[in-house]
């Protein structure tokens, strides 16, 4: 991945400056709550959810273990559609993939829609390098290039944005992107609506590349498909000359009839609606309609490394529906900038440290920023177990051991800082083996419970600092059950 979110503070100590931002928590808070409420009622209406929810899993696990075959397939297809499919190993290969594209066409603008792969390899700032300006033109995501910010939600990434914020980021900024904002704006939404669409229209109607992302990818077609609410969409895909489109190789899946399940399931679990507004689907090119020109970008950039992962490898079937964001108790408290990367939330705190490993000090966090509750794993339309695979990452960061990195098997080291967690578990291991070591145990705690420190001393202060500790009963359960076992024979 890029290196925009990296040089971050680690989770810990983005999100403890974030939880003082009442503000920002509020934004939270109120959108969560809202989005939340509305998907359980929309997931409610269909009595085959679940059934529903297993056979998104099995698809996408099926997909994932045939990937190679797949991805051939649909190279082919796109190929005898009309399109040309590029191949990327990394953000920087896909980088000059689209900008030597671009520069081909002689164009110095592009629009973009549904970008979050090109958000995850930095594009904007590669294409800028080359003197090509990206225009975003998701309603949240020109809130957030407006304001020279940084998306902090997968669906509703201006989310810690309220409309205050966002009328005075249009009147600041829009003159200097084009059309200005209109005098008198208010925060009303129809304004702010009305304001984004006057400014966007004219680059609709200019811009002669479009730089797209996909929801899905049909291989027996070769077909790509773009979900979304505002209408962007269409315009992006359909007005210019020469469509880009960046996607990430596990967006992929076998057949149309494959694809309805995930049109059943992303709008509820994503918007909280029936169907999505707008779902758009191209086949290559044709001289009748549409662009000339079509380039698909098939990026890698650490999945299949992923993919390599028995445990983390799930991850990869995430259809970016947010859901597990709005019922986390941690990204409503800290928001989605402390995550460090364009994936916040739960989702992020799995996908992120895989895709670019954990040797930073905020990858190696993000398997921790989280309280294992399950909420996540519940509302999930294609049942990722995340607590599962954030257990697993941590015992890589603690651990080490083997991985695979750009293809290659190697070695992690064990995470510094973490000698006396590890020194703990040891001596748990080998106390447990010992049933007499531990019966010994056991007995002096309980006789020197009365001068237990409240809380632990030395590396162990981090984790009572913020939890009590469980107070030891005057009896070990052991010798309790003896006693009263023995009770209960002697009165028989």
């Amino acid at each position: 991945m890029s290196g925009t979110f990296v040089g971050m503070p680690a989770f810990p100590k983005a999100a403890h400056e974030a939880v003082h931002d009442r503000t920002l928590r509020g934004n939270l808070r109120h959108a969560t709550h809202t989005i939340r409420g509305k998907r359980a009622k929309a997931v409610a209406e269909l009595a085959d959810w679940a059934e529903l929810r297993e056979a998104g899993k099995r698809i996408k696990d099926h997909t994932l273990r045939h990937l190679d075959r797949y991805l051939v397939q649909l190279e082919e297809s796109v190929t005898a559609a009309g399109g040309t499919v590029h191949w990327a190993a990394d953000a920087d290969e896909a980088n000059r993939i689209v900008a030597d594209l671009v520069k081909e066409t002689g164009e110095s603008e592009v629009v973009k829609v549904k970008s979050m792969a090109t958000q995850e390899i930095g594009l904007n700032e590669a294409l800028e390098a080359e003197g090509i300006r990206a225009y975003e033109t998701d309603l949240a995501e020109l809130i957030v290039q407006l304001g020279k910010d940084r998306p902090s939600h997968i669906l509703v990434p201006a989310i810690h944005r309220n409309r205050g914020e966002i009328r005075e980021i249009f009147a600041r900024e829009m003159s200097e992107w084009g059309r200005p904002a209109p005098d008198g704006l208010t925060d009303t939404p129809a304004e702010l609506a009305e304001a984004a669409r006057l400014h966007l229209r004219e680059k609709f109607l200019r811009a002669k590349v479009g730089v797209s992302g996909a929801n899905f990818m049909v291989a027996e077609t070769g077909t790509l498909v773009v979900v979304e609410s505002e209408g962007n969409g269409r315009m992006c895909l359909t007005l210019p000359e020469t469509l880009i489109s960046v996607v990430g190789i596990e967006k992929i899946v076998p057949t149309w009839q494959d694809l309805e399940v995930f049109l059943q399931t992303l709008p509820r679990s994503s918007t909280a609606e029936r169907m999505n507004p707008y779902t758009s689907t191209w086949t290559g090119t044709t001289d009748e309609d549409g662009p000339r020109h079509f380039h698909l970008v098939l990026l890698d950039n650490g999945r299949t490394d992923t993919l390599a992962d028995e445990v983390g490898r799930q991850a990869l079937r995430c259809i970016r529906c947010s859901a597990c964001l709005n019922v986390c108790p941690v990204y409503e408290r800290a928001g989605g900038h402390a995550y460090g990367s364009v994936y916040p939330g739960p989702i992020g705190a799995i996908l992120s440290p895989q895709l670019r490993g954990t040797a930073s000090e905020i990858d190696a966090s993000l398997p921790y920023a989280s309280s294992l509750c399950g909420a996540c794993y519940e509302v999930c339309p294609v049942a990722i177990d995340i607590p599962e695979v954030l257990v697993h990452l941590r015992e890589r960061v603690v651990e080490g051991g083997p991985v695979t990195r750009a293809g290659n098997k190697v070695v992690l080291q064990p995470a510094k800082g973490h000698a006396a967690e590890r020194a703990a578990m040891r001596a748990a291991r080998w106390a447990f083996s010992r049933p007499g070591v531990l019966r010994t145990g056991q007995r002096l705690a309980s006789r020197t419970r009365r001068i237990h420190p409240r809380t632990l001393p030395g590396p162990g202060r981090a984790w009572s600092g913020t939890r009590d500790l469980p107070p030891v009963p005057a009896e070990p359960f052991r010798d309790w059950w003896q006693r009263t076992q023995n009770a209960k024979g002697g009165a028989e």
